[in-house]
């Protein structure tokens, strides 16, 4: 079983999933949301991406990183404020020796809802049925959980490809 810490990075809520998965079978491990509060300064709002991800990194050992990559935003503060906080969870996985992996959100809604237009209370819906969570799970961490998932089927597919086509 391989062990995948998803990640949807933001500037206010980060969250994050751990699954493990190896193909045939799904197990949900944890998730969750770091808050970031407005009264801090954005660099220490990085800081707490960087100390909170690696805490859950060292705690739940995942072996690799998964991350929605950028869209093009409309607000280019926005933009560059999203790019700041995934490059402070990028240096957290990598820091901590994980491979990194990243997806766009058309291919995640697509590997967990079926469709890659889905909305985020249809990827929450599934991500609950698929690892039968029975509580409420936050939009950013059912995000990471679906961005996790993505990874392990993604990881599984090309496996399978890859022995097909050994000689």
């Amino acid at each position: 079983m391989i062990r995948t810490i998803g990640i949807d990075p933001g500037s206010r809520f980060t969250g994050y999933g751990i699954v493990e998965g190896d193909g045939h079978n799904l197990k949900y491990i944890h998730h969750g949301t770091i808050r970031l509060p407005a009264s801090r300064s954005f660099p220490e709002r990085l800081k707490m991406i960087f100390e909170q991800l690696g805490a859950a990194i060292s705690e739940y050992k995942p072996v690799s990183m998964a991350v929605e990559e950028v869209f093009f935003a409309k607000n280019v503060k926005s933009a560059l404020s999203l790019g700041q906080a995934r490059g402070a969870v990028l240096l957290a996985g990598v820091s901590a020796g994980l491979t990194i992996h990243e997806y766009s959100a058309l291919r995640i809604k697509q590997a967990v809802a079926g469709y890659g237009r889905a909305s985020k209370d249809q990827v929450a819906g599934m991500i609950q049925r698929i690892f039968r969570i029975d509580a409420q799970i936050e939009p950013n961490a059912a995000d990471a959980l679906a961005v996790a998932l993505c990874h392990l089927n993604t990881h599984s597919s090309n496996r399978r490809w890859e022995a097909l086509n050994k000689p």
